[in-house]
C-alpha cells in the first residue's frame, strides 16, 4: 500500500491520500479524541498519536491536524496508522456512525427556500470540490438577512488563508450569482 501525502494551504494540517475510499458519502471532522474514538476506529487510532489535534476524512482523502510537533515526526506515525488500519480490514466508521458532509443544519428563514438551494448548489458544484482538493470542506450552516454562515472544517478550519477564501473567493462567487448575499461569514 502507497500512502501519497499533499501539503495543503493550512500549515498545520497535512493532505494523506490512501489510494482507496476512506468515506463513500459525505465527510466527518474530529476535533477531540473522545468522539473519534467513539465513531472511528481510524480517527481513534490518529488522535492516539501525540500531537494530533484534528481529523478529517472525506471521500479520499484523511486531513490530519497538528498542534505544535514537528510534521518530521509525526508524519511517519500518522503513515504507520493509516496502513495498518486499511491493512487490518476494520471499518472507518463504526456501525450507525454516519458521514454527515451534506447535511444541512443551519437555520433560515422558509421564505428563503429557494435562495438557500441555489447557495447549497453553488456551494457543492463549485466550492467543495476546490477545498476537498486542499483537504478541507465548506458546510452551509445558515442564511439570515443577506448574510451566508458557513462551517469551515479539515484543512479549512484554522487555514490562515480560510478569511481570504471566503471573503474573496466564495463570497464573490456567490455575490455574483444571488445578490440576495450580502456577506459570507464563518462559524465556529
Amino acid at each position: 500500500m502507497f500512502i501519497q501525502t499533499e501539503a495543503t494551504p493550512n500549515p498545520a494540517t497535512l493532505k494523506f491520500i490512501p489510494g482507496q475510499a476512506v468515506l463513500a458519502d459525505g465527510t466527518k471532522d474530529y476535533r477531540a479524541a473522545d468522539e473519534a474514538e467513539s465513531q472511528s476506529p481510524l480517527a481513534g487510532r490518529l488522535f492516539g498519536i501525540d500531537g494530533v489535534e484534528g481529523v478529517f476524512l472525506g471521500a479520499d482523502f484523511i486531513s490530519v491536524t497538528k498542534g505544535e510537533q514537528e510534521w518530521q515526526h509525526l508524519k511517519p506515525a500518522i503513515l504507520g496508522v493509516i496502513m495498518e488500519h486499511y491493512l487490518s480490514g476494520a471499518p472507518v466508521l463504526n456501525t450507525g456512525s454516519d458521514a454527515t458532509g451534506n447535511a444541512t443544519e443551519g437555520s433560515y428563514d422558509p421564505a428563503d427556500e429557494e435562495i438557500v438551494n441555489t447557495i447549497k448548489e453553488l456551494l457543492d458544484t463549485r466550492v467543495r470540490p476546490a477545498v476537498a482538493q486542499d483537504g478541507g470542506d465548506i458546510a452551509f450552516h445558515g442564511f439570515e438577512q443577506g448574510i451566508v454562515y458557513l462551517h469551515m472544517r479539515g484543512a479549512c478550519a484554522g487555514c490562515p488563508s480560510s478569511t481570504a477564501t471566503l471573503k474573496h473567493g466564495i463570497e464573490n462567487l456567490l455575490k455574483h450569482f444571488i445578490p440576495e448575499v450580502q456577506e459570507v461569514r464563518p462559524v465556529v
